[in-house]
């Protein structure tokens, strides 16, 4: 179906014709993506009902709606998890903290998602991303004001933990957003939303302090005022629990339930959409390189105020303050990994995100090092901000990825990914910073180290209809055969892989320039998928 020009009849709906001036991100002109130009959307959309337009700047229905829901729940979430962090040193005061029952706190802030995130994908695959967000952060909201009632190092740990369970409402934000817009803008977006849900963690090494520091001065004493602070994070929990679930959607049409009563979306089975994830090597290598990027802004999130603090003899504010700015990053770094992974797309296909992802992702590792290396104030900062961009880059990167690694295990492959990165954060958490063994600078440069060894393997991925960083596509892949063979042949009598087809349509752009066409297989006919 020919693509209508922007403006045109059925490309927009009430007076807005797409010409509008605003901050946009589109591949609406581009060719090679199908379009529908009968839906009745705001944007421009695919034949998946996907957005071909990124407007930063719009609240329409349903996209960029559902954009800013997810972004602001999960920004929500990293405010309320690393909430202590920068007020550590009144609170391992008040509650006789050692180091060691700093760093298990630290570790427990980011062990518990993993599991979260793990349920969350199957939840987001088998309920809608809706629902599944909604009660996450409605149910962790608690735990956020439980915060204010510890005394003890044990209920200090315990709490932190329940409390980072609520970081897996980036799994619902991820897969949200690979439902929501073309494959070919995916890496922008996906790295816009998750940058600026991150962001949080740098939001609260300000928002905390700033709390603790007007309450304090209204007459409560250091010990009360920090607890009086929590209060603020888990109010923000409620009002964001109530605002996704009243006004998101789950899918361009609509919500999944809804959708699939009126047979318009099949009703999938677990034990299939989790066999099609544990079944992909390339799931796994995910799972470790993401606990390289986010895994590491985890960690650092939790050290870094303490750091400034300890090893500068700088106030509470000012670390702080210097502390943010390594969170704070994501609001650019994050979204540029993702663009850049989408520009590297558009020359080279799969195989440009491949090589950006392993170039951020090591850079990244370098100044770790380095950060860990520096003796005086500018050199670290410097190292730390270079560090920060380096690795949350790399974080949009690897989800400019994964939503090409399986359509109908988009969901699990999403919580095992995002799990990886709260693993890796538990792990060198424990490797460098839970004893004495080692400084925190050392702990720094260690992990440096090791970013740039578990790098590596991105150089083994490898997709037979696009290739990998040193190995071209086959010839007798397609994106057809590729996707449809996560359903047998029962299944495609069903007709339950027509998504994955219309899926496969769209994501041809990952062949990058090149424009001989793909043979299909014998066997890749609609009745031999």
């Amino acid at each position: 179906m020919a693509e209508k020009e922007i403006g045109s009849p059925g490309s927009s709906m009430h007076g807005v014709t797409g010409k509008e001036q605003s901050f946009a991100f589109s591949v609406a002109g581009d060719e090679t993506i199908p379009t529908d130009p009968t839906a009745k959307f705001t944007l421009p959309v695919d034949s998946e009902h996907k957005a071909k337009v990124f407007k930063i700047l719009s609240f329409s229905k349903p996209h960029m709606r559902t954009f800013h829901l997810s972004w602001v729940a999960f920004f929500t979430c990293f405010v309320s998890t690393f909430a202590a962090a920068p007020l550590i040193p009144v609170i391992r005061d008040n509650l006789n903290l050692t180091k060691s029952d700093i760093g298990n706190a630290g570790i427990a802030s980011v062990s518990g998602s993993i599991f979260s995130r793990l349920a969350m994908g199957a939840a987001c695959d088998l309920l809608g991303p809706r629902y599944a967000c909604t009660f996450l952060i409605m149910i962790t909201a608690p735990t956020v004001f439980c915060m204010s009632f510890v005394s003890s190092a044990a209920g200090y740990v315990a709490v932190r933990f329940m409390i980072g369970f609520s970081l897996a409402t980036f799994v619902s934000c991820q897969f949200w957003m690979s439902t929501m817009f073309n494959g070919k803008i995916i890496g922008m977006v996906n790295g816009t939303a998750a940058g600026w849900g991150n962001m949080g963690g740098g939001a609260t090494q300000l928002l905390m302090p700033l709390l603790y520091e007007v309450i304090r001065k209204t007459g409560a004493t250091p010990f009360t005022a920090w607890r009086i602070a929590f209060f603020i994070p888990g109010w923000m929990h409620v009002i964001m629990g109530i605002l996704v679930l009243v006004l998101g959607q789950d899918l361009p049409d609509g919500n999944l339930a809804a959708l699939q009563n009126k047979g318009h979306v099949a009703k999938d089975k677990f034990s299939k959409v989790l066999w099609y994830a544990v079944t992909n090597y390339r799931t796994w290598i995910f799972v470790l390189l993401y606990g390289m990027s986010l895994g590491v802004e985890l960690t650092t999130d939790n050290v870094i105020a303490e750091y400034f603090y300890d090893r500068f003899n700088l106030n509470l504010h000012t670390a702080g303050t210097i502390a943010a700015t390594f969170g704070m990053a994501n609001i650019v770094s994050r979204p540029a990994g993702g663009l850049m992974s989408d520009m590297a797309a558009r020359r080279w296909g799969m195989r440009g995100r491949l090589w950006n992802l392993w170039i951020l992702q090591t850079l990244g590792g370098v100044f770790c090092f380095c950060l860990g290396r520096a003796t005086t104030l500018p050199l670290s900062i410097t190292s730390m901000i270079l560090f920060s961009i380096g690795a949350q880059a790399a974080c949009g990167a690897t989800f400019g990825i994964i939503p090409f690694i399986s359509r109908r295990s988009l969901g699990v492959i999403s919580g095992f990914t995002g799990a990886g990165g709260n693993f890796g954060s538990g792990l060198t958490q424990l490797l460098f910073f839970t004893s004495s063994r080692y400084s925190t600078a050392m702990g720094l440069s260690l992990m440096g180290i090791m970013i740039c060894a578990c790098t590596l393997p991105v150089a083994v991925v490898h997709f037979p209809q696009w290739g990998s960083m040193f190995l071209a596509p086959s010839e007798k892949w397609s994106e057809e055969y590729y996707y449809g063979k996560e359903w047998n042949k029962e299944e495609t009598d069903r007709g339950l892989h027509q998504g994955s087809l219309k899926f496969a349509e769209n994501s041809r752009s990952e062949r990058g320039r090149r424009v001989v066409a793909v043979a299909e297989p014998p066997d890749s006919t609609l009745a031999g998928v």
